[in-house]
């Protein structure tokens, strides 16, 4: 009989500006005897933690003030992995019509209802964008709108996990 263990280690650090980054690594082994487990999982953890650690000192693209926001001049814009030399650059997508939404329709749709269901002030909603990006609601991309929905879903004392993710059921009479 195969035992599979399954272990993650993730880790999310705050950034200059509002900004954030994480990392999370997975692994999954079989054994052969339950035994092995306790002494199995102490290895995976300080080898996914060794892991995790290394990579998330990488910090890649910080943005500066003026970032996202319209007209403005992204030149000064600089990862710190441009400053060791690299050419990764990440600029906003910009949409010509003022009503698109630069996130996925589905995102849209859930930063709508919780706004809604949660009777949350949309003023607050776009400072919240303001202070975490330096832009608005509608300008986020798909991460910075993932983001935006955690940091909402906890302002509206909604819970953890994958069930949040579902619409909500109609109850049954």
């Amino acid at each position: 009989m195969a035992i599979t263990l399954s272990a993650n280690y993730s880790k999310k650090l705050g950034l200059p500006k509002f900004s954030s980054h994480s990392f999370s690594a997975s692994v999954e082994i079989e054994l052969t005897d339950i035994s092995q487990v306790e002494s199995e999982c102490r290895k995976l953890y300080e080898l996914l933690q060794h892991s995790v650690d290394q990579e998330i000192q990488t910090i890649g693209f910080v943005p500066d003030q003026q970032y996202g926001t319209p007209g403005a001049s992204h030149s000064n814009s600089r990862s710190l992995s441009q400053e060791n030399g690299s050419n990764i650059r990440h600029m906003p997508r910009q949409s010509a019509n003022a009503d698109a939404w630069n996130c996925t329709a589905g995102q849209r749709g859930f930063i709508q209802r919780i706004v809604n269901e949660n009777q949350l002030d949309k003023s607050e909603v776009e400072e919240l964008a303001h202070q975490l990006f330096g832009i608005g609601v509608k300008q986020l991309d798909k991460m910075q709108a993932s983001q935006l929905i955690e940091d909402l879903l906890a302002k509206a004392g909604k819970p953890s996990g994958q069930n949040r993710w579902r619409k909500p059921q109609s109850a049954a009479a």
